[in-house]
């Protein structure tokens, strides 16, 4: 009975902070909403500004401008997130107005005006929810996060002031202009920048136009969202992946790596580990824009999946990162829905049963005449094992990798190793086609199991000849007995079904225009190309999907999967710096 009660009383106290959590981070969000409406509504901001001064004073955040604006969206986002350092400042700098309100409410001039007593009400109300709702804000930031935030404070405030000042400068419409010295217009710049309902009156001598006055606002706005994206940036990630954690994923993927044509990509070196307590199962994951992505199904033992998913949410919920897997199977998508993650099909995974593969048949006309025309050329195809290739003749492969590459960046990261010639991959198969003088093409396959591969890099010399690649394909079909293959993974299909079903007869609205919109798009990133290059192979189509925890955040997920695949450069860095070259050296070697 008593045991009873107190579970009671636990939940009870859960559902009271959680309901604090959320009138906090709303709170913000009214005030940015009111915020962001009066600098863009004169008559509404003057408003405010009438309702600001003197004996008046607004709750906690309320004030119009961009720059305000700006902060309380960033508080709201970052609180969202659960950032305990959000919590802390925002507990900090409220609970200080509200003390100085307090006071201020001793004094009649203050205490006769019902705004004032509701300003004193409201930020009292977002006090108490900050510390009703204290346990709910756990997250940790990165240790450096508050250096970094003053370093770029400093800097900015003194950079946008002094140009802010000079814009006051050349604006001024005063008669009497010249009369005002530089630290006034300094200092009126910089009341500028923090908010637009200022009174000129102690500035007799400067008058600027109001687009002067926004620009201010909106240059110390970029300046403030730079300040608290240093002040509450997310860990980036935890630790680097050890040589032994290399190890022990090597030894889950030979017990069971034939469960996932995926698993091999968990080696890649970007990539941090997260182990189940009996350590039977792993998950690797990396940390782009917030986000702990994972890919594939976990590593190891099915029955270990469970713990190492736990440990994995736990760890996103401690740094506040939000959770998302790309490229689930049916069955890792199934378990991890079991941990409260919803699913989203991405497309399908185009794999080719050897054993009842056939060259026969109209359907597989256009991949017969490309075979045949590549072989009256005169082309011909190696395959080799990467532990059977010369140190040599690897390096030289790895510089005509590089100079094949059509983007700046190395794409792929659920589907790609990202890195060649490690003499730890020796059972990755590399299928070379020469055109009777050079190398003109090449497939790089990372093992899958004991008897599959999976297509880890494809390359070919930009004027060779079309049907390249189903030439190699049918080649290593040809070849695969000898090797030991009896089932190959191929490309991934994005939205296949959308391609295959969107132009029959019959297609509803809706089906056609997401056709017609990934039509578009596939223009710049052969989402339709690579679904009709893998149709030609007749493969079986096995499901892959999109796991996350709530669909608020599948817009920072997809832009962190697309920085992670390599579609998307990491913002303000030189290009050099986002480039990765697929012959890098290993940094743990």
């Amino acid at each position: 009975m008593g045991h009873g009660r107190g579970w009671q009383a636990s939940h009870d106290q859960e559902r009271r902070s959680s309901r604090c959590y959320l009138a906090a981070v709303w709170y913000l969000r009214a005030a940015a909403f009111v915020n962001f409406l009066a600098a863009v509504w004169v008559t509404f901001g003057n408003d405010i500004r009438r309702h600001n001064d003197d004996e008046f004073f607004t709750p906690y955040l309320l004030t119009a401008g961009f720059f305000s604006g700006s902060v309380s969206v960033f508080l709201a986002v970052t609180m969202r997130r659960r950032k305990r350092a959000a919590w802390i400042l925002n507990l900090v700098l409220a609970g200080l107005i509200l003390a100085l309100s307090a006071l201020a409410m001793a004094l009649p001039v203050y205490r006769q005006h019902i705004q004032n007593w509701f300003s004193v009400f409201a930020t009292a109300f977002f006090v108490a929810a900050l510390i009703g709702g204290r346990r709910e804000f756990h997250a940790k930031g990165d240790r450096s996060n508050p250096k970094l935030a003053a370093s770029v404070a400093v800097g900015g405030f003194l950079t946008c002031s002094l140009l802010a000042a000079a814009l006051v400068t050349v604006t001024n419409t005063d008669p009497d202009a010249e009369r005002s010295d530089f630290l006034e217009r300094w200092h009126y710049g910089a009341l500028r920048m923090i908010s637009l309902a200022y009174d000129d009156i102690p500035f007799g001598d400067i008058s600027t136009p109001n687009w002067a006055n926004v620009l201010i606002n909106v240059m110390s706005t970029m300046l403030v969202l730079l300040v608290l994206y240093a002040a509450f940036r997310s860990r980036r990630a935890i630790d680097a992946m050890t040589p032994e954690d290399l190890s022990g994923l090597r030894v889950l993927l030979e017990r069971h790596g034939e469960r996932d044509s995926l698993g091999y990509f968990a080696l890649r070196h970007d990539k941090s580990v997260i182990w189940s307590p009996s350590g039977k199962s792993a998950i690797t994951y990396r940390v782009v824009s917030g986000v702990s992505l994972a890919s594939g199904d976990p590593i190891g033992d099915p029955e270990a999946w469970p713990g190492a998913i736990d440990r994995w949410l736990a760890q996103a919920r401690e740094y506040g990162w939000v959770p998302a897997v790309i490229g689930a199977s049916e069955e890792g998508g199934t378990v991890y829905a079991r941990h409260g993650l919803d699913a989203l099909e991405l497309g399908d995974e185009a794999i080719v049963d050897l054993g009842d593969f056939t060259l026969e048949g109209r359907a597989m006309r256009s991949v017969r005449q490309a075979y045949n025309r590549i072989e009256r050329a005169g082309y011909s195809v190696g395959i080799r094992r990467h532990q059977d290739i010369p140190a040599q003749e690897m390096a030289d492969l790895i510089r005509l990798v590089d100079d094949w590459r059509d983007s700046e960046s190395e794409r792929g990261f659920s589907m790609a190793l990202g890195r060649l010639g490690d003499p730890q991959d020796g059972r990755c198969v590399m299928v070379l086609c020469h055109d009777g003088k050079r190398p003109i093409g090449l497939l790089s396959f990372v093992p899958w199991g004991d008897d599959g591969l999976s297509l880890d890099l494809m390359r070919r010399d930009r004027e060779s000849e079309n049907g390249l690649f189903e030439f190699m394909v049918l080649k290593l079909i040809q070849q695969a007995g000898e090797l030991g293959i009896r089932q190959l993974s191929l490309n991934f299909a994005m939205f296949r079904s959308v391609f295959e079903r969107g132009s029959r007869l019959g297609a509803g609205p809706v089906l056609r225009l997401w056709h017609s919109l990934l039509s578009f798009f596939s223009r710049w990133w052969q989402i339709e190309s690579l679904y009709r290059a893998n149709a030609k192979y007749r493969p079986i189509w096995e499901p892959r999907y999109l796991l996350f925890e709530r669909s608020a955040d599948l817009l920072r997920i997809t832009v962190a999967s697309a920085r992670a695949e390599g579609f998307l450069q990491a913002p303000g860095l030189p290009k050099w710096l986002n480039r990765q070259r697929i012959g890098d050296a290993d940094p743990m070697r």
